[in-house]
């Protein structure tokens, strides 16, 4: 089947989010992720909950392309951050129709992590938003099968868990779980793919996570593994940071380029069998007679 795809903010954070609607409107994406609060202390911040002005030319640039904001992150509940804290983001997650948001939880006190959850979940719920549950594969929250727990202690109609390829593929959590959860839990993916290999130290963990993801088939994660095992008409985020080549090339083209080597690797043509199909990669744009970008091949 064909998917739709969204573009995760991660995947050109150098761009305001009008850039990002403009951007995903010209290379093809049906939706946008937003980021609207910082990772990092040096991460630029997209204050739309604050930034009236901001804000408005968001909207006007949603109205004139047609795109749909899917989700607004990063609601990352640390041992410093309740739910309460967030309300502006939910308001302005919210104000952009958007349907989802994305939270993690970085808490060691467990107990507490899933009673902000549930608030979270809470205060979500009236603005009719479902709340995803990511695990960064590095976090207390490190795998499938804890937040599978933090959702099913919680248990609200609104709380589901959102799985990140590469979190998947790094973390040792089972296929077979993640194909007997409930489907309802799942509605969307985080799609990228990286090297089987993980890095021996945090600082390459982390540079992998932010930094230099690869295109879904270049790597050793079995990403059309893990979507088969979720729900076939779910979009697919595509969150792939390539800082080097986005430095060569531009965001623009980078995100041009992760949507169509992911459309060849996991849609299924009119007719095709996608098992003798040749897909693009980051060599070339396979049937095409276009070459992609030679920084492909640096």
């Amino acid at each position: 089947m064909k998917h739709d795809y969204s573009l995760a903010h991660l995947t050109v954070l150098s761009l305001t989010p009008p850039q990002v609607v403009d951007v995903a409107a010209r290379t093809g994406y049906r939706y946008v992720g937003l980021r609207m609060t910082r990772v990092t202390p040096d991460e630029v911040l997209y204050d739309l909950a604050r930034d009236r002005a901001l804000m408005r030319e968001t909207k006007v640039r949603l109205a004139a392309t047609g795109v749909v904001v899917h989700d607004g992150e990063l609601f990352r509940m640390d041992p410093a951050l309740g739910p309460e804290s967030f309300i502006p983001e939910l308001e302005a997650t919210a104000e952009l129709g958007a349907r989802h948001i994305i939270a993690q939880l970085p808490d060691p006190d467990r107990a507490r992590a899933t009673a902000r959850f549930a608030r979270l979940c809470d205060l979500a719920k009236p603005l009719g938003i479902f709340v995803s549950l990511e695990f960064p594969h590095w976090t207390e929250t490190g795998n499938l099968a804890a937040a599978v727990k933090v959702v099913r202690a919680v248990n609200r109609t609104n709380a589901g868990i959102l799985v990140d390829m590469l979190h998947f593929g790094r973390s040792n959590s089972n296929l077979d779980e993640l194909r007997m959860l409930p489907r309802e839990w799942f509605r969307f993916a985080h799609v990228c793919d990286a090297a089987k290999e993980v890095p021996p130290t945090m600082e390459g963990i982390i540079r992998t996570a932010r930094d230099e993801r690869q295109f879904p088939g270049e790597g050793g994660i079995d990403v059309r593994g893990i979507l088969a095992c979720m729900p076939q008409d779910i979009p697919y985020a595509l969150e792939i940071p390539r800082v080097a080549l986005t430095k060569a090339v531009g965001p623009e083209e980078v995100a041009s380029l992760a949507v169509t080597v992911a459309r060849s690797h996991l849609d299924d043509g009119d007719g095709d069998d996608r098992a003798t199909r040749k897909p693009v990669s980051a060599a070339g744009v396979v049937g095409t007679g276009r070459e992609l970008h030679p920084a492909l091949h640096s």
